[in-house]
């Protein structure tokens, strides 16, 4: 009987093991040519989601997933922790929105709901009123039972604060519903615009009489579509109007003249009531963008006569126009950012009156005008953040209440001196102030209460430089209790990203630092691409220069194991998005370096992303440049996956709705990772079909996500709570 319960446990540990070499994906090959260089796409029939061999194995691969995540003690504990944290608090606030008239419009989500409602006050110590529950909402495509779980993603009040526009989204799709309510009397106007995301669009901005506002409309309903972002135009909407009673203002078919491409969204840049000119820009994922300038009686009389103001070369960002100046951010000719001001009369972008030179080791990164002068933020290395005032010609520094590595500014604009500073860091939550001038102090002004952590407060953050292969100094962030000994055993999870010229800022991330408070240390890799030291860092990891990024992730890796932080036993790195390059590449570049790999809704097959709806040749790469292809070859980590290598053991997320990175990526590296690997690893897929690119989704959807994450990583790396039940 012992030998029938030995074979039975023996035969389901074989199972449990090898049960995705049994249950590969269905393969057919195709083949490509691109400048005389074969290359064989082993898992091309995984693109199409609609094959029903596709869909069942995919299924099949998260069910596996849960299953074998299941079995670990701790796999709730991050969540646990989270809903208790919430709990602690009461609520959260976000999404603040202040109008001239001082009434504050804000997402507020309760401990225990579902998603955030939307709520508004009279001044900051004004009554709070719910406005709107998306749990109300019918869509224009549902049938009324209005079950479907909506979000709602984005909130603009009109400039009286008398209507608020709301837009919804359902399952991490980033399409939204947008619908006007009247805030005094909570009427909501029954057409529902589609076709839109203002949450990246730039929002939606109101005409200055509150009749109406302007937004991006998509022609192409279906999200999956590759014309989906194509032919984007701007559009003028009349409250009351019908949605398909669209006035077209800004777009290639009404403005022929400015030859706008199609992978560009002609976009309306917000203004201030009492300015004369609306500023229109033609968007993509570029770092600098063209943009033209309009008289506003001139595009409200359907005039179309749009003026270049500057180009993508003069390397200008956050322009501001207060009367007849024009304030903005340039890197013509510098590493770093200036402060300048010129004339929109006769404007010079190239050679301006800078108010701030660049800083040798600070980045500016954003400013505010105010009544006063013009506050702005800095920070050194993407992680230490500093607050200053320009007034009268004098650069003056303020001494922030708190240590931050993040500031975030509001004010209600020029004609006011109210200025709001939110500062945080990798160890302290969120703190909102507001700043007065005249006595030089902080008053704070938080929306939701303030929560002590007392399991945290042990945890420090040292912040470091690692000196990379080729001599560049990488800022590297470690999270960790302040009594773990350096022995080498410390399970270490690094996170890295490095595109679009983006930091990793330092936040509250509970995530971090529940995973220092475990035991782990958790690193912030800035590796390049990024934006923490200026355009070379971000040119440093950018199409043919981008095996930096994943190198830099490598060195980042052994400087820790060398310094006996960590071992190779104890290494897990964490990429999400288009941080699947960084650390798609590192895995297959250096298998042996990490013990554990998690890649969340990545970019991994760099050759096919051009292809996809959301595809960006202008920031990795095209297939038609024979010197980028090459380029976008080395860093396609799916095509690096060779056969009979061992490879870490391996998480991958996706989501089938996501309108970023197409699901199909994660799958066919799933796919190939497991025909090939030579190792006895856990490789698991892990599919949310009710999901897609990480947000719009209920926030315990989210919190489950990373618990799955949280738990598979200290699996992996040994930790003794968190080993499956045999």
């Amino acid at each position: 009987m012992k030998k029938i319960i030995f074979i039975i446990i023996s035969f389901y540990s074989f199972y449990q093991l090898n049960a995705q070499k049994v249950n590969l994906a269905p393969s057919k090959p195709f083949t490509d040519q691109y400048f005389g260089t074969k290359i064989i796409d082993e898992y091309r029939n995984l693109e199409n989601l609609q094959a029903p061999e596709t869909l069942n194995w995919v299924k099949s691969q998260t069910d596996f997933a849960n299953s074998t995540l299941s079995k670990i003690p701790k796999r709730k504990f991050y969540l646990e922790k989270r809903l208790e944290f919430e709990k602690r608090q009461g609520f959260s606030v976000s999404d603040l929105s202040i109008t001239d008239n001082d009434k504050y419009f804000y997402l507020k989500n309760d401990a225990g709901s579902k998603t955030a409602k939307l709520y508004c006050r009279n001044g900051f110590l004004g009554k709070e009123e719910l406005l709107y529950d998306p749990a109300n909402f019918i869509s224009a495509s549902q049938n009324v039972d209005g079950k479907h779980d909506f979000v709602i993603t984005y909130i603009n009040p009109s400039w009286d604060g008398n209507r608020v526009a709301i837009s919804l989204s359902e399952n991490g799709k980033e399409v939204s519903e947008t619908i006007i309510m009247e805030v005094k009397t909570k009427y909501i106007h029954p057409e529902i615009i589609t076709n839109t995301q203002p949450a990246n669009t730039d929002g939606i901005k109101w005409l200055d009489d509150n009749s109406g506002f302007f937004y991006v409309y998509f022609p192409t309903k279906d999200s999956n579509s590759k014309d989906f972002y194509k032919n984007t135009r701007t559009v003028l909407y009349k409250i009351g109007a019908s949605p398909q009673q669209l006035i077209e203002i800004f777009s290639a078919k009404n403005n022929p003249h400015l030859k706008i491409a199609e992978d560009k969204w002609p976009i309306i840049l917000n203004s201030n009531q009492n300015d004369e000119y609306y500023v229109g820009m033609l968007v993509d994922l570029e770092h600098y963008r063209q943009t033209f300038i309009i008289k506003k009686e001139d595009l409200l009389k359907g005039e179309k006569n749009w003026k270049k103001l500057y180009n993508k070369d003069d390397k200008v960002r956050s322009l501001q126009i207060s009367d007849n100046e024009v304030f903005f951010l340039s890197k013509f000719n510098s590493n770093n950012y200036k402060l300048c001001k010129t004339n929109i009369s006769s404007p010079n972008f190239k050679f301006p009156e800078v108010l701030i030179p660049e800083k040798k080791d600070e980045e500016i990164n954003s400013f505010v005008i105010t009544k006063d002068g013009i506050y702005y933020t800095t920070t050194k290395n993407g992680i230490e953040a500093k607050l200053y005032l320009y007034k009268d010609g004098k650069d003056i520094p303020i001494k922030l209440p708190d240590v931050s590595g993040n500031l975030n500014l509001q004010a209600k604009g020029r004609d006011y001196s109210d200025i709001w500073v939110s500062c945080s860091g990798w160890t302290n939550s969120e703190q909102r102030f507001k700043y007065n001038l005249n006595t030089n102090t902080f008053l704070k002004e938080n929306l939701a209460p303030s929560v002590e952590y007392p399991e945290f407060k042990d945890i420090i953050v040292e912040e470091i430089t690692v000196r990379s292969r080729d001599g560049e100094d990488i800022p590297l962030s470690l999270i960790y209790n302040k009594n773990l000994k350096s022995n080498g055993a410390s399970p270490t999870l690094i996170d890295s990203y490095g595109s679009y010229g983006k930091s990793q800022i330092p936040f509250f991330a509970r995530f971090y630092l529940l995973w220092a408070s475990e035991g782990g240390i958790m690193a912030v890799a800035h590796v390049r691409g990024g934006g923490e030291k200026g355009e070379k860092w971000r040119l440093g990891g950018y199409k043919k220069t981008k095996p930096n990024s994943w190198r830099d992730l490598i060195d980042c890796t052994e400087f820790l194991i060398k310094n006996k932080y960590t071992s190779r036993n104890k290494v897990a790195i964490w990429g999400g998005s288009a941080g699947g390059i960084t650390v798609g590449r590192a895995m297959t570049e250096k298998p042996d370096l990490f013990k554990a790999v998690i890649l969340d809704v990545p970019m991994v097959n760099a050759l096919r992303d051009e292809i996809t709806p959301n595809g960006q040749p202008k920031e990795f790469g095209t297939v038609k440049d024979p010197e980028e292809f090459r380029a976008l070859l080395e860093m396609d980590a799916y095509y690096h996956i060779k056969k009979n290598i061992k490879y870490p053991s391996t998480l991958i997320t996706g989501g089938i709705n996501d309108e970023r990175v197409a699901v199909w990526e994660p799958i066919k590296f799933a796919a190939k990772l497991m025909a090939d690997d030579a190792s006895k690893n856990p490789i698991l897929l892990k599919v949310d079909f009710e999901g897609g690119h990480g947000g719009n989704v209920p926030l315990i959807q989210t919190h489950t996500n990373l618990s799955d994450i949280f738990a598979f990583a200290f699996w992996q790396l040994g930790h003794p709570e968190y080993q499956p039940n045999k």
